[in-house]
């Protein structure tokens, strides 16, 4: 009799599927248990962190914990870097380095790397691969290899309210005031004034708020529609349900 190939293919895929979701299972713990927050810090231990916070597991590079401050429900996500001096076990004195005010949010992969002080206010958005650091390199020697060479550091400050797109970079002495648009891969140093969009390499400011005419120039897409008031999580959840019916087959 022939041989029914669909019956020993499905047998041979069984421990292939078993195998794979014990490894999504194991995956899920590891997430949860490896996640810092204040209740679980783990082996970090930060300066300050804020009830609802939470480090996403498997962390980025992490040091000088004791001279970064984290505010409340912020949101870390994985591989994130975070640290405070150049190097780790270093003595910062007695001041805060890295700051970060109530409910900020860093994308995977970003970096802040703060030799001297920084500081990202409440509620600033940071999307995926951001890098803010207070060092660059020098190179006023034209005979010693620039990575020897003493790097030169300023502070950063990014005001409350801004949003960071992916890959921007945000160079020593950036000065970003409230509610910042940096458009995605932009390279930020210098001042930007409140509620200004920059874009670019380097960045520049390419749209802006004036409280007599608006946004000039003018925004080219209508405002989104906001919630009704009145509308409660449940009802958000449910149609979010909806949705999720309609795409499934």
């Amino acid at each position: 009799m022939p041989t029914n190939r669909n019956t020993f293919s499905f047998l041979a895929r069984l421990p292939r599927r078993a195998a794979s979701r014990a490894v999504h299972r194991g995956w899920s713990w590891a997430q949860r248990a490896g996640a810092v927050t204040a209740e679980h810090p783990g082996r970090l231990r930060f300066g300050a962190i804020g009830p609802g916070t939470r480090l996403a597991f498997p962390q980025g590079t992490v040091f000088g914990e004791p001279w970064i401050e984290l505010g409340a429900h912020c949101v870390i996500g994985e591989q994130v870097t975070l640290t405070a001096g150049m190097m780790p076990d270093l003595d910062l004195g007695a001041g805060t380095v890295l700051t970060l005010g109530d409910g900020v949010v860093l994308g995977r992969g970003s970096h802040v790397i703060a030799d001297t002080t920084v500081t990202i206010g409440s509620d600033t958005y940071c999307g995926p691969y951001v890098y803010i650091t207070s060092t660059n390199h020098s190179y006023d020697d034209p005979h010693e290899p620039v990575g020897k060479q003493w790097p030169r550091m300023e502070p950063v400050s990014i005001g409350p309210g801004c949003w960071i797109g992916t890959g921007a970079v945000i160079l020593p002495g950036a000065r970003l005031g409230r509610n910042v648009v940096v458009a995605a891969g932009a390279v930020v140093r210098g001042e930007v004034p409140d509620h200004a969009v920059v874009a670019g390499a380097p960045a520049r400011v390419v749209r802006s708020w004036d409280a007599q005419k608006g946004w000039q120039p003018p925004l080219r897409t209508p405002a989104p529609v906001p919630i009704p008031e009145g509308v409660t999580p449940e009802q958000l959840l449910a149609l979010g349900g909806m949705d999720e019916a309609r795409d499934t087959p």
